[in-house]
């Protein structure tokens, strides 16, 4: 990933970088890195999340 720092506003270029990151993933992985999580959490946390997003759909995509 590369950012281009124009006329040494370094703040806007690391602004940029954030978003990107953000926008990647990277963070939502760090968090979930950041503890060990039993398979059977994480088997269970991303059936809730499957379920959240089919009731989401359910909801708006109906309009």
């Amino acid at each position: 990933m590369e950012i281009k720092v124009i006329d040494n506003d370094v703040e806007k270029a690391i602004k940029i970088l954030k978003n990107k990151l953000n926008k990647s993933g990277l963070f939502r992985e760090l968090k979930k890195r950041r503890h060990f999580e039993k398979p059977s959490v994480r088997k269970k946390k991303k059936h809730a999340e499957a379920l959240k997003r089919q009731a989401k759909k359910r909801r708006f995509g109906m309009r």
